[in-house]
């Protein structure tokens, strides 16, 4: 289940670059206004990368602690894997339409709604496993409660930056990269690290 979802995960990741389009102007300042024009899509990219690899992360932690998977996760997991495979379309969308008014509001809203069900499938998942007993019996409960912990606030987290996108789509963004980072940098170690160092 890891070695497939991995591939997959990295399948998704890979086809966000092939978003990016080169310009073909007629001179090189053309070049450059285009590059510079097309942030957009720059922009998507970095979130819709940052936000597979925030998936990603959570998924391998999750399966680190799997002592063994049942049939329903391994369908838990391909509904995740769907979701995942399906996030460079509503990037393309998200590339395509920020900066027209009323489009970037529906390409935002999508956008957020597809990462909203990546976290919720993610956290399914986690407690589907810690409800069948299908964690590692040497786990312990402190990294269990972490874990947890970590999974729950990004779910609230979407729902906030896809009412926000309804009316500022571009700060809603910024948000789902805020959330990617959040989950993918390890905040509350790098605090405790510092203590100790103290």
């Amino acid at each position: 289940m890891e070695a497939f979802s991995d591939g997959v995960f990295a399948i998704a990741i890979t086809l966000l670059v092939l978003e990016l389009e080169v310009p073909s102007p007629d001179d090189e300042q053309a070049v450059f206004e285009l590059l510079v024009g097309n942030w957009p899509a720059y922009l998507a990219h970095v979130v819709s990368f940052a936000t597979i690899g925030a998936v990603w992360f959570a998924h391998t932690v999750i399966t680190e602690y799997l002592d063994r998977a049942n049939s329903t996760l391994i369908r838990l997991n391909l509904l995740l894997l769907m979701v995942v495979a399906f996030l460079p379309y509503p990037t393309r969308l998200l590339a395509t339409y920020i900066g027209h008014t009323g489009p970037e509001r529906v390409a935002a809203v999508i956008y957020g709604a597809n990462l909203l069900l990546a976290a919720v499938l993610v956290g399914v998942m986690w407690r589907y496993a810690l409800h069948e007993g299908l964690v590692r019996p040497d786990a312990a409960d402190e990294d269990i409660r972490t874990l947890s912990k970590r999974l729950t606030p990004g779910l609230a987290g979407y729902l906030v930056m896809i009412v926000l996108g309804i009316f500022l789509p571009v700060v809603a963004v910024f948000g789902y990269l805020v959330i990617a980072i959040f989950i993918i940098v390890p905040f509350r170690e790098l605090r405790q690290h510092r203590t100790r160092a103290e």
